[in-house]
């Protein structure tokens, strides 16, 4: 065998083995650890701790309405229970309806200029009044419980910061098909990270956290990492609370996911660079997580890039040769997806097709961010 046939089986097993434990091995993993016991009293709490929904909007005249009025009518008490909505410079009239809305529990501020959500959540905190605040977004409707079941998870005094479950409906796209399907093996992560100790990443749509622990974040943040990686850092938990559900529309365009895609994974770069300490040993478990769940899953697109061309070094050998073809057979349906404007259905069309959307455009958010680029404000509905 020759150095470079011996590269590149090296490559090609490393890249395979790699991508495998970061979608398979590392689940597992989590399953094989102890369970990490909860402090949280047996007790029925009875003093409920006043709560803060805290909504960034920028043109949401169609969503906002609805979404406050959800919050509103939550099986919460509705003495300890307001709402603070952030209008980041919106132009279709949002501000008008929350007007129209605002009472004793609806606070209305409004940013002059557009400054990204990061800083709408900055300034809301300045007059956000609960104990715990919750943040939703502003197309995110809430089950009727949902407030009150993030809330229960701070009854142990280890827990720092909650997100619960969003399930999205699909639109009768792919995509949203692709990200329903996603989400769901997000969320069983999300249980196993929570029964071993944190969450690394939270549903920005349905989460919440003591406000004694926020702190400012710069725009260019990602609020839904930045913020959990603190609450983390201070060793305290961040957990998962499968009970509390929200319900939002998929992105029915493959272009909007795309950029969606692209625009989360390259703050969430930018506040990783940030917080690089926490990949150090000695956080053990958060940085083994971190390790896994963030770093190496935003390079599997290159790792695979790897594998292809390896496997195709070593394609005179028959098994590099099959799973060479499975490779492009793989590839070969996502093209058609892409192609079909993500309109094909057929599991075997769209779950290559969405697995390959989402793991491109975390590698174009890398090219991104080694290019010093960033991005603060941001485009409902359109993934901008």
């Amino acid at each position: 065998m020759g150095w470079l046939e011996a590269l590149a089986t090296l490559v090609f097993w490393g890249s395979l083995a790699t991508v495998a434990y970061v979608y398979a091995g590392y689940p597992i993993t989590l399953m094989l650890l102890p369970r990490r016991p909860s402090r949280r009293s047996s007790a029925i709490s009875l003093v409920l701790p006043r709560v803060t929904v805290v909504i960034a909007a920028f043109n949401e005249r169609v969503s906002i309405r609805p979404t406050v009025q959800n919050k509103l009518d939550q099986d919460y008490p509705a003495g300890l229970l307001d709402v603070v909505v952030v209008s980041d410079a919106s132009t279709d009239g949002t501000d008008d309806i929350v007007q129209e809305m605002q009472a004793s529990r609806v606070t209305l501020l409004r940013n002059p200029r557009r400054e990204g959500k990061t800083a709408a959540l900055n300034r809301a905190m300045t007059v956000a009044r609960g104990e715990i605040v919750v943040f939703s977004d502003a197309n995110s409707l809430y089950a009727p419980d949902a407030v009150a079941r993030l809330v229960a998870c701070f009854e142990d005094p280890d827990v720092g910061y909650v997100t619960g479950r969003l399930e999205y409906g699909d639109g009768g796209s792919a995509v949203g098909s692709g990200s329903g399907l996603y989400m769901r093996y997000e969320n069983w992560v999300r249980r196993l990270e929570t029964r071993a100790g944190s969450v690394i990443g939270v549903n920005g749509g349905i989460d919440a956290v003591r406000r004694l622990l926020y702190e400012p974040m710069r725009p260019d943040h990602l609020p839904d990492f930045m913020l959990p990686l603190r609450v983390a850092a201070r060793g305290l938990r961040v957990v998962y609370s499968e009970s509390a559900v929200s319900y939002e529309e998929a992105l029915g365009q493959q272009a909007d996911e795309y950029r969606m895609r692209i625009r989360v994974t390259l703050r969430a770069l930018r506040t990783l660079a940030e917080m690089r300490s926490l990949l150090r040993p000695r956080h053990g478990l958060l940085a083994f997580e971190l390790m896994v769940h963030k770093v190496l899953r935003y390079l599997v697109a290159f790792l695979l890039a790897a594998m292809l061309l390896s496997g195709l070094l070593l394609a005179g050998s028959a098994p590099y040769a099959w799973m060479s073809a499975l490779q492009g057979a793989m590839y070969g349906a996502a093209a058609v997806g892409w192609l079909a404007g993500g309109r094909i259905r057929w599991r075997p069309v769209f779950v290559p097709f969405y697995f390959c959307l989402i793991n491109v455009a975390a590698a174009a958010a890398c090219i991104r961010y080694l290019q010093g680029q960033q991005q603060v404000i941001w485009t409902p509905r359109t993934g901008a």
